[in-house]
């Protein structure tokens, strides 16, 4: 029997599975913000709870704690610095899952996982970033077409006007 054993497999050997949450929790603490499944994203919220508790507490052993599991420094200064900080007045529930819809590969429902201290995060669906990238279309050196398009019209005109 299985009671009282939550742990969620995601099809990763265990190793493999430590060692994606301990990235995916130094992602989330180096940028703020991670997109990722929605199953990984409750698995991690659990480790970056856990890790943000060790912050607020700030003792030498907590520290020590933190990188065995994450074993990445910057981060777990970072953590203990600055995030430990600005969660110092809340009692758990440190980060928020919002969901933005399905993953075009493989239809896995994709989710936002963030800092609680932030402002949330308007869902994009993949529909929307498609809307935009057609009604903004870029050339190769990343500004738009728009400008040059009116340029040449600028230019016609004044041929025009210079021939008559």
């Amino acid at each position: 029997m299985r009671h009282r054993k939550r742990t969620a497999k995601l099809g990763m050997k265990s190793q493999h599975r430590r060692a994606t949450l301990a990235n995916l929790v130094c992602s989330l603490i180096t940028h703020n913000r991670i997109r990722t499944t929605i199953a990984k994203a409750k698995e991690v919220r659990r480790y970056a709870d856990k890790m943000v508790t060790l912050a607020k507490k700030a003792s030498l052993h907590h520290r020590r704690q933190a990188l065995a599991f994450l074993r990445h420094e910057p981060a777990v200064k970072k953590l203990f610095d600055e995030i430990g900080k600005q969660h110092s007045d809340r009692h758990g529930g440190y980060t928020r899952i919002i969901r933005i819809g399905q993953r075009i590969g493989d239809a896995a429902e994709i989710a936002i996982l963030e800092w609680t201290g932030t402002a949330p995060a308007a869902p994009e669906s993949e529909d929307a970033k498609k809307k935009a990238a057609k009604a903004a279309p870029e050339n190769k050196s990343g500004s738009s077409a728009e400008p040059k398009e009116e340029a040449k019209k600028a230019e016609g005109k004044k041929k025009a006007e210079a021939a008559k």
